[in-house]
């Protein structure tokens, strides 16, 4: 009921005011617009989506073994926070170009920014989840014999899980924002490419209908996961 409201009172505004659509389309002239060009919308998100996924993907393999390394080895831990903490602190968008000039105009350089971006939530509460079982009843199991491997499939990994998912509900949201980033940077393909193709062409009704898209897009990875 908010939405239609809001995009009630949208239109009613775009309309009264005769604000013309290349400063601010209507919704009525949004969703026209989706419904023309949607086979050029459907193969832009498909080539972001893959961007996403293999990101997201590739975030996932490492921030979770990194994790669990950082909660086993305090020399690990030493080492390597403080590289990742750095990391996190540089903004990906000046990092883009260079990976760029390194991986060129593929795919690569748009899935790597994502996965730069989504990787630091995913080890930040992987840590956190796993260090939150309680100590009292890790020596309980310990004091019954289970060996080490033990411990972590049946205390520590079900303890952490709710913590796991949330950092990957935070990283899915952090890749849509990589992949777009990077085909903002250089790409010849994607949604991000079509919003700015839009832009140049003063096309403000399909660079909406590319946000759109998106969004929608971004929430249905969301709760996938």
């Amino acid at each position: 009921a908010i939405f239609a409201v809001i995009f009630a009172s949208w239109e009613i505004a775009v309309r009264a005011l005769s604000i013309p659509d290349y400063i601010l389309p209507s919704p009525s002239v949004i969703v026209t617009k989706i419904v023309v060009s949607w086979l050029l919308l459907l193969v832009n998100a498909f080539v972001t989506l893959q961007e996403i996924l293999l990101g997201f993907g590739l975030s996932v393999l490492i921030a979770i073994p990194l994790a669990i390394a950082v909660v086993y080895s305090r020399i690990f831990e030493r080492v390597a926070f403080p590289f990742m903490v750095s990391l996190q602190t540089i903004q990906k968008v000046a990092l883009a170009p260079i990976l760029v000039m390194w991986l060129g105009y593929g795919i690569m350089p748009k899935v790597m920014v994502a996965f730069l971006i989504s990787f630091f939530p995913i080890v930040i509460n992987s840590v956190i989840g796993m260090r939150s079982a309680e100590k009292e009843m890790i020596y309980l199991v310990q004091s019954m014999g289970a060996s080490e491997l033990t411990t972590f499939l049946k205390i520590r990994l079900p303890k952490a899980l709710p913590s796991i998912f949330g950092g990957l509900k935070v990283g899915m949201g952090q890749a849509v924002v990589g992949a777009t980033v990077g085909e903002f940077i250089a790409a010849e393909h994607g949604l991000g490419y079509l919003q700015l193709i839009s832009q140049v062409r003063l096309d403000t009704p399909l660079l909406f209908a590319a946000v759109v898209v998106l969004s929608l897009l971004g929430v249905l990875l969301f709760n996938v996961v």
